[in-house]
């Protein structure tokens, strides 16, 4: 029995070495077309904080020229200006903190923007004949959420019934009893109230 070493044809040890070196070369590209992603996507995800952040400041809630009637009645407001300086504004009370539901109101407020270019809401006049319908919209989606923005600061377990006068303190109680959320009592605390047509 002959030992024969294995000897490769002339030329095939070359082709083994390029094909090593095309297999790191794709290796190589692949790592950089992950780390572009990856970095693409902290970009994104920095550019996307930063416009949703900007669209929940006072300023550019009221910048829209049919936003003044409200802003004017929410100047009036103890969310507004009050002893202790707390201040809500529009976001606090009109867009939620979590993020699915924060998208779906940031997508919903495309009608408002809407508007305003239409111009269905931009007189004083247009405005209070659309208030009513505006205002069931927003409380609404209050009741559904159970008031969610408004018990990110008014959360019925956090009060201190004991301090409230007798009135409140019974109309919270039987609140919490009766399953009721705040926009159950509670509407036209920063704006004003619209009066109901049917009536």
């Amino acid at each position: 029995m002959s030992l024969r070493r294995r000897v490769a044809p002339v030329g095939t040890g070359d082709l083994y070495c390029r094909g090593l070196d095309m297999s790191a070369r794709s290796k190589t590209k692949t790592f950089i077309v992950v780390l572009l992603v990856f970095v693409a996507g902290i970009v994104f995800s920095g550019v996307f904080n930063v416009g949703v952040s900007a669209t929940n400041e006072l300023e550019f809630c009221t910048s829209c020229h049919s936003m003044q009637i409200p802003y004017e009645e929410y100047k009036e407001s103890a969310h507004f200006k009050n002893a202790s300086g707390v201040q809500a504004i529009c976001s606090d009370c009109h867009v939620p903190k979590s993020f699915g539901p924060k998208m779906v109101a940031k997508v919903m407020a495309y009608k408002d923007v809407l508007h305003e270019f239409l111009g269905t809401i931009d007189t004083p006049e247009k405005y209070e004949e659309h208030r009513w319908a505006m205002a069931n919209v927003v409380w609404d989606k209050m009741r559904k959420s159970g008031s969610r923005e408004c018990r990110s600061c008014h959360e019925f377990e956090d009060m201190d019934l004991s301090e409230q006068d007798r009135m409140a303190r019974k109309r919270h109680n039987s609140a919490v009893d009766e399953g009721q959320s705040c926009i159950d009592c509670h509407k036209g605390v920063a704006h004003e109230e619209p009066d109901d047509p049917t009536i």
